[in-house]
């Protein structure tokens, strides 16, 4: 081995889920909103002046800062915006977990934090949820270097009570709690009342889901002044012109149109409640999402199976080969027709599948 190489800084990455580019296909595999951006997106794109493009944009976001704290009732100095939400939680990461106790997280979770703790060299541990997936607030009592958690959780789609994340952070108040809420507005209660009186509470979100803007890369987080502060602190030490004169003239809008979001997010909510039923008819079992997907298990077909023949169908879900989840499907809410694709496929599978029975 080359000497150098013993001083290279080795981590595990994040395996994101497959981008297929080929025609035709069902893509249900990353959580991607179905439906397109909000009409003011597509005229700002057209409005757009590309002469902008040769001025470094705004350093501080304020345009897309302003609007998020309007339409999140906070002050501006509250709001803090990254290249996506992973920017954001990386940037949280390295700013408020720095001390030499572990934080906490969940066994089954999104699978970029350990990454960033040992890319950072935080010390860590996980914390097992219970058999139904759901967090156990008392796990969270004891000491540690901070806590992170996503709420609704990915991949499972569980979301924690209110009061149950009051409680995490109740027996916290000493380190920074992150509520990762990329999927909250799918179902479950935003932990953002919460501000008002734990000022060690960090709240981040996303534009990639419920606005339609997965390939923008936005994300967000909301807390108090002085979190904001430390996180743009670190920000301006890294590189100050993190989002794009592009980046900034399309958010807006997308926060802007607040009846085309619901109208959105409310499409998506009818479709997973329809598929849950549907789900059931075909013999899969699952916790009660309030994301924008389903975490499926059939008792008798293996999940990788199921997986490998859709995508033989040209319909892309996930498979996580991970301990506990081995068995089970995350599977994105599409469309009605392209759900509705999905459905039949499986049913004439399930139906033909030795031991099984359609209801």
């Amino acid at each position: 081995m080359k000497q150098w190489v013993q001083n290279v800084r080795k981590v595990t990455p994040y395996v994101p889920g497959e981008q297929p580019n080929e025609p035709h296909v069902i893509k249900l595999n990353t959580n991607e909103n179905p439906y397109p951006p909000a009409p003011g997106v597509e005229k700002a794109l057209r409005a757009f002046d590309t002469n902008r493009l040769r001025l470094y944009p705004d350093p501080t976001a304020k345009a897309l800062v302003d609007v998020l704290a309007k339409r999140y009732q906070v002050e501006p100095e509250q709001v803090f915006v990254g290249v996506g939400s992973d920017d954001v939680l990386a940037m949280s990461f390295l700013t408020f977990f720095n001390s030499n106790k572990p934080i906490l997280f969940p066994d089954i979770t999104y699978s970029f934090y350990d990454v960033w703790a040992e890319e950072f060299r935080i010390p860590y541990e996980t914390v097992k949820l219970d058999e139904n997936f759901r967090i156990r607030k008392e796990d969270y009592y004891r000491e540690n270097g901070g806590v992170i958690f996503a709420n609704p959780n990915a991949p499972t789609g569980e979301a924690e009570s209110l009061a149950d994340i009051e409680d995490i952070l109740q027996h916290n108040r000493d380190v920074i709690v992150i509520v990762d809420e990329a999927y909250i507005d799918f179902g479950g209660k935003s932990a953002l009342p919460l501000l008002h009186t734990y000022d060690n509470l960090l709240i981040v979100q996303t534009f990639s889901k419920s606005r339609s803007m997965a390939g923008m890369r936005i994300g967000y987080a909301i807390g108090t002044k002085a979190l904001i502060q430390y996180l743009n602190d670190v920000k301006y030490s890294f590189n100050s012109y993190t989002m794009d004169q592009l980046t900034l003239a399309l958010g807006v809008p997308a926060v802007e149109d607040e009846a085309y979001f619901q109208d959105t997010v409310h499409k998506i909510v009818a479709t997973r409640e329809r598929m849950k039923a549907e789900f059931r008819k075909l013999g899969f079992v699952f916790g009660d999402s309030q994301s924008n997907f389903l975490f499926v298990t059939h008792p008798q077909i293996p999940a990788e199976l199921l997986f490998q023949e859709l995508k033989k169908q040209r319909i892309y879900v996930r498979y996580f080969q991970k301990p506990r989840i081995d068995h089970y499907l995350r599977i994105t809410i599409g469309t009605d027709a392209e759900m509705d694709r999905l459905l039949s496929f499986l049913h004439e599978f399930v139906s033909s599948y030795p031991g099984t029975a359609v209801l």
